[in-house]
């Protein structure tokens, strides 16, 4: 049987780290099944999903502690089931300033609207050189949830927010 682990991995960026972590994941026995990862600020930081076998865990955990310059954080997997709640995909462009997240991931939390990718970035923009937030972020909706009603209420703060808010289906 095995066991699935998610980890969450942190440390200076330099090269080598992923084959670092890919060749400790696999000389244990486990599997690469999904990640997302980044360059952030000289930082390298990600999460990573395994599968390993039940009797390797600990050997791999313990094995993935003590890579150089990583700090790696094992979590045992929560359920993968399915949902019949419906996604939706959010994106906002607008001049930053702090608190967009803030308002934003308060309005999604206060209709139980579960935000599962989160992106964002900031970059000149084109002709003024004022500094542009974008997000794009995955959402699922609980089945209760009216998204018509949802999407009114994220325009409604756009407007508040001077960001421009667009929303897409998931399979779209």
């Amino acid at each position: 049987m095995n066991a699935a682990l998610v980890l969450t991995v942190i440390g200076p960026d330099r090269p080598g780290l992923v084959e670092a972590l890919a060749q400790t994941v696999a000389s244990h026995g486990a599997n690469w099944l999904e990640s997302r990862l980044a360059h952030l600020s000289g930082h390298f930081a990600g999460m990573v999903r395994v599968s390993v076998p039940s009797d390797r865990a600990e050997e791999l955990a313990a094995a993935l502690g003590a890579l150089e310059d990583l700090r790696v954080l094992v979590e045992t997997a929560g359920s993968t089931r399915e949902s019949d709640d419906r996604a939706l995909v959010l994106e906002l462009l607008g001049q930053d300033r702090p608190g967009i997240v803030r308002e934003v991931s308060s309005a999604l939390a206060a209709r139980g609207v579960n935000v599962e990718e989160l992106e964002t970035s900031c970059s000149p923009a084109p002709m003024s050189g004022e500094t542009l937030f974008r997000a794009r972020a995955r959402l699922r909706l609980p089945r209760d949830t009216p998204e018509g009603e949802l999407r009114e209420a994220l325009e409604k703060l756009g407007d508040e927010l001077m960001v421009d808010v667009q929303f897409d289906d998931e399979g779209k």
